[in-house]
């Protein structure tokens, strides 16, 4: 992506262009509700199903497992099938992993449940993004990608608000079927939307092969892994940190993820400026700047207030962060597009088992300081690996 046909367009998206964003949206943010629901709703579940909340989240090790397959394994068939007949396929299993969910009489079924809506997650993430840059006119992909990013927002909304609302009011199993709806409507609203065709390239073992034998998409999935097993192990104890270390009730956090998602939508408007830019160029600037982020979270953690306000400037880096992986990996092998955003996939939800697991030694040893320390070391490395990239980019 040069910068000759980055300028090439900057007319704002046409209708027929337009039509598939929102679609693309909701789909982000029902795969997104379906991981961050299950914790807020779990107490709920296990009453229901009379069992105890231990259990229930195996629930969503299985989803996790299974999203990282999906994306390995079932992902490479965009290339051969398209990205929007394949995210029809995605959205259409997830329906039917939501309403199996729905109906769970037990927690085995409920484990296979979503055990099904993870294989179907990895096949519609990477589905999305490689929709999403391929109804992009030429020269908007990163400011589309980001647009549809926003759908991260509205599930950190839903997930972590909603559910548990929801779930008080009407019952846990309310939730799931909500999730169907949405699994239905954007499946209706993605049929509606046209074609747009790419190259197609055969999936097998060797189209992953191919791809890792480049080395720009080993450097971005590299940084990748760093990115998110940054994130992933300090989000998923900064909850903990607010709770125990700043005696302030669990509810707490809530206002710390709405801080974060508010960020990270907001910082869509800037999107373009990666179309303008070049992704390559901004790549060492953005992680050096999340790793900044961090060191201001381990400095500043004691103080909530602190962390509300950082935690929005944590969502507005992270949103440029994740829209300059997708927007690099969808840009090196349109033929291949498929099969290396399902890498993307796959290396994320490795980064979140390795992130929740690694860190959380070193979190009871050395607090939120420490482990704020540590991400902001794997973002500065993130910012080192992408260096090698800039100079391609004239």
């Amino acid at each position: 992506m040069t910068n000759t046909i980055q300028h090439a367009s900057t007319s704002s998206v046409s209708p027929s262009h337009r039509r598939p964003v929102p679609a693309l949206i909701g789909s982000i943010a029902i795969i997104g509700a379906n991981s961050l629901s299950l914790g807020p709703i779990a107490p709920d579940i296990a009453d229901g199903l009379a069992t105890v909340v231990t259990r229930v989240m195996w629930a969503g090790g299985a989803y996790g497992a299974a999203t990282a397959i999906g994306a390995l394994i079932i992902a490479p068939w965009i290339d051969r099938l398209g990205a929007r007949r394949m995210l029809l396929l995605a959205l259409a299993a997830l329906a039917i992993a939501f309403a199996v969910s729905a109906a769970a009489v037990d927690v085995t079924m409920l484990v296979a449940a979503q055990a099904l809506a993870g294989l179907a997650a990895g096949a519609a993430l990477p589905s999305v993004y490689a929709f999403a840059a391929l109804v992009a006119p030429p020269g908007r992909e990163s400011a589309v990608v980001g647009q549809v990013l926003v759908g991260w927002t509205v599930s950190m909304v839903a997930g972590v608000a909603l559910a548990a609302v929801i779930a008080d009011l009407a019952g846990w199993r309310a939730v799931y079927g909500i999730l169907t709806a949405g699994a239905i409507l954007a499946c209706l609203a993605i049929a509606a939307s046209p074609e747009r065709g790419a190259p197609r390239a055969p999936s097998s073992l060797y189209g992953q092969l191919a791809v890792l034998a480049n080395s720009e998409v080993r450097r971005l999935l590299l940084v990748c892994f760093a990115f998110m097993t940054a994130f992933y192990g300090v989000f998923s104890y900064l909850g903990d940190h607010v709770h125990r270390a700043l005696a302030l009730p669990v509810s707490a956090m809530g206002i710390v993820a709405l801080a974060y998602g508010t960020g990270f939508g907001a910082a869509a408007i800037a999107d373009p400026l990666i179309d303008r830019f070049g992704w390559r160029r901004l790549m060492a600037p953005a992680y050096a700047v999340v790793a900044g982020v961090y060191l201001l979270l381990g400095l500043l953690g004691q103080s909530y207030a602190a962390i509300v306000v950082i935690a929005a400037a944590w969502g507005i880096a992270n949103h440029f962060g994740l829209n300059l992986i997708v927007s690099g990996l969808s840009s090196l092998d349109p033929a291949r597009r498929g099969t290396i955003l399902g890498l993307n996939s796959a290396v994320t939800y490795v980064a979140v088992s390795v992130g929740t697991l690694a860190f959380g030694p070193l979190y009871e040893r050395v607090g939120l300081s420490g482990l704020a320390l540590v991400a902001a070391g794997a973002c500065l490395l993130a910012s080192v690996i992408t260096l090698g990239l800039a100079p391609k980019d004239r």
